[in-house]
């Protein structure tokens, strides 16, 4: 599965995409946990996976969706404007 990171998460994990491969159908919070499990870095990055947004394969979606490994994650920080 291609993982794409946005703003400050790009900053954060160094990267703004990543390969990963999933064996079967898994929840994005599984996906986010196993990330999280990595290092100190990504534990940090996604300490607050409920403020942030996902999408797969360009449609937003929440933690709950199932993703496979053919899909594309979108993941963006909370965005503000004025």
């Amino acid at each position: 599965m291609k993982i794409l990171y946005f703003a400050k998460l790009k900053q954060l994990i160094g990267k703004s995409e990543e390969t990963i491969c999933i064996e079967r159908k898994k929840k994005i919070s599984q996906v986010i946990n196993e990330l999280k499990k990595r290092n100190d870095v990504y534990n940090f990055a996604f300490k607050e996976t409920n403020s942030l947004q996902y999408a797969v394969n360009c449609e937003y979606v929440d933690l709950d969706t199932f993703v496979t490994d053919s899909d594309e994650l979108a993941i963006f920080p909370p965005v503000s404007g004025g």
